[in-house]
């Protein structure tokens, strides 16, 4: 995530500033999820601006996204894009509003908020010098979410004075250069206190000490309320990756929803749940909804309503049955269970239908996968559609699934009916291990105690970062099957990148691990192709597959930071790996839907002593 977005092929961000909206810059639409959503922070030319919440939005052009299965999960009715109006005609869209609000001038060095200026309309100069203005490089945020600008008043004044301001003077901002430090950022005040760097204002409790408290503002939500927090603020750079991580889910669009009738009603459904068989049948005439589709009749369109009826209705009751599991976000378990059984189950290409989902065996025996790997199925996933969806964020500390439900920094002031979204289309392989080679391995005891070892330092992470939590601690996932599953995909990945031509950034995993699913989903995906041509398909053909697989384990079997990473006891972020590194399994963070973590390169290939057994050598 960097400070500044690109200069080209963008799309327009109105302010709400101005009385008409101002265009102020252009980004893509799927960076408006994933890099630039509500409540970062984005650079245009000099200035900086926060993306503002979705209930600002105009969505009156946004395209609707259906993808059922993960909607009941989030609940929510659907999905949208980010609108994106003609650049000709556009006077809203995507809202933002100017932060940080301190900004400084390079040459008479004044530090104010940017109203004192006095800058020209849509130009952000300094009216006395006309140099362009410069954003402050400093924020304050806490673990709640709250954001404000850095209090420079009170840390230039260190105690001096009882009130912000209350001096009088006109506070400087200087950075000579002569140093990369915060030594060499230095405050002053005209009311005659000594200069004070910012230097020690990034330490833990530097604001605490001063009697800086959070504020609880939120600028992203217009006209939020003020809130009670007792989270201690923390001095941030503004470009920096720890003010904003989004909080994303994703589903695989899996058949019935893919295809077929129910893709037809989908978008529509929202509007036709609550009315009766003879007014679908009259909607579906008026909007000539299936013109184009002879082969589906009226009734057909309200059989399909009837049943997504059931299916909410059953999916109600069941949540109020495992209110707990829900409350500690094992949403996951539901979307990849069905997932698993798709991708297990053969879905050939219909010529006469548009399908979202394609997944076919290899026609060529997969017997020598079988007897050499442990694989007992290879599916080649020749089209597939995933939904990826911004449900909230967070700040200073990265997402956790032990997160207080005050981590969940809102994107609407309001509880949303929709989540802002886009789709990718692509391709991939499936692979699932032969159960019973795999409980044989996974009750070695040896494997038993290492996958121990990781699971006891990630509850205890889990553990601490629910300390003002109500709900039950979320377990952790790292069994001995898990840490296969992982270290499989990270290898297979690396492998592809090298021997298939793909970056490594550009291939994602998907680990379905559970006491009934023992597999994983290594695909490609991007939002503005149909995928890659059949390159990453290619690669689960089994004479190809089991190439790639001697490959990957035999350079999993050396690390260039052996014995250390081999040996090491734990390793990586809050010990949370065993023996992986850079040198071996970690990935682009794109790539690893786990931030690289619960990662064991001995469940593939054991340790060189043969004191724990790798699966692939049993």
């Amino acid at each position: 995530m960097g400070p500044v977005p690109p200069r080209t092929r963008r799309r327009g961000l109105p302010s709400t500033t101005a009385r008409s909206a101002r265009k102020l810059g252009e980004i893509r639409r799927a960076q408006l999820i994933t890099t630039y959503g509500v409540g970062a922070m984005i650079a245009v030319e000099n200035e900086s601006f926060l993306i503002r919440g979705i209930d600002s939005w105009d969505i009156s052009e946004a395209p609707f996204i259906s993808e059922p299965r993960l909607a009941r999960q989030l609940g929510v009715s659907g999905f949208r894009m980010p609108p994106a109006p003609d650049a000709d005609s556009a006077r809203d869209g995507v809202r933002a509003v100017r932060f940080p609000e301190m900004y400084s001038c390079p040459h008479c060095h004044q530090l104010q908020p940017f109203r004192k200026f006095n800058a020209p309309a849509g130009r952000a100069e300094c009216s006395t010098c006309q140099e362009s203005l410069v954003p402050s490089r400093f924020v304050i945020a806490c673990t709640h979410g709250h954001l404000e600008d850095f209090p420079y008043w009170k840390w230039v004044h260190r105690g001096n004075r009882a009130g912000s301001g209350g001096c009088g003077g006109q506070l400087s901002f200087q950075a000579d250069g002569s140093t990369a430090s915060l030594r060499a950022v230095l405050i002053s005040c005209s009311c005659g206190v000594e200069k004070v760097s910012m230097e020690g204002s990034f330490r833990r409790q530097a604001l605490r000490d001063l009697g800086i408290r959070c504020g609880g503002r939120r600028p992203w939500l217009k006209d939020a309320p003020t809130e009670s927090c007792q989270e201690p603020p923390r001095t941030l750079q503004r470009g920096s990756s720890s003010v904003w991580f989004p909080v994303m889910h994703s589903a695989l669009s899996i058949p019935p929803y893919s295809q077929g009738i129910a893709k037809i009603v989908a978008p529509f459904y929202d509007g036709l749940k609550d009315e009766d068989p003879a007014s679908i049948k009259s909607f579906v005439r008026v909007m000539k909804l299936l013109l184009h589709h002879p082969k589906y009749t009226d009734d057909d369109v309200v059989a399909e309503v009837e049943r997504r009826r059931t299916a909410e209705i059953d999916a109600g009751e069941q949540d109020d049955d495992t209110e707990a599991a829900n409350r500690v976000g094992d949403y996951r378990r539901k979307l990849y269970e069905g997932e698993y059984r798709s991708l297990s189950t053969p879905h050939p290409e219909d010529a006469e239908e548009k399908q979202e989902f394609v997944c076919e065996a290899p026609t060529a025996p997969i017997d020598i996968l079988r007897s050499s790997h442990g694989l007992t199925q290879v599916m080649l996933v020749k089209r597939l559609r995933e939904v990826r969806a911004l449900q909230s964020f967070r700040r200073v500390e990265e997402p956790s699934p032990a997160d207080s439900q005050l981590r969940q920094s809102a994107i609407s002031l309001t509880k949303p009916s929709w989540l802002p979204a886009f789709e990718v289309s692509g391709e991939g392989v499936f692979l699932r291990l032969a159960p019973e080679r795999l409980r044989i391995w996974e009750e070695r005891p040896e494997q038993v105690a290492r996958a121990a070892r990781i699971r006891e330092n990630h509850e205890r992470l889990l553990s601490a970062r629910a300390s003002d939590s109500d709900k039950p601690i979320p377990p952790s996932p790292a069994t001995p099957r898990f840490l296969l599953l992982h270290a499989l995909a990270h290898t297979l990945i690396n492998e592809w990148s090298l021997d298939g031509g793909y970056p490594a950034a550009s291939l994602r995993e998907r680990l379905y691990s559970d006491e009934d699913m023992a597999g994983v989903l290594i695909y490609t995906a991007t939002s503005d192709s149909a995928g890659s041509l059949g390159g990453v398909v290619a690669q689960g053909e089994p004479d190809r597959l089991d190439a790639s697989l001697r490959a990957a384990l035999h350079r999993a079997s050396w690390c260039s930071n052996d014995p250390l990473c081999m040996e090491a006891e734990a390793s990586g972020a809050d010990s949370l790996n065993m023996a992986a590194c850079h040198a071996c399994l970690l990935l682009p963070e794109t790539s690893c839907e786990n931030n690289n973590i619960l990662l064991d390169r001995a469940a593939l290939v054991g340790t060189p002593d043969g004191r724990v057994p790798g699966f692939f050598n049993l």
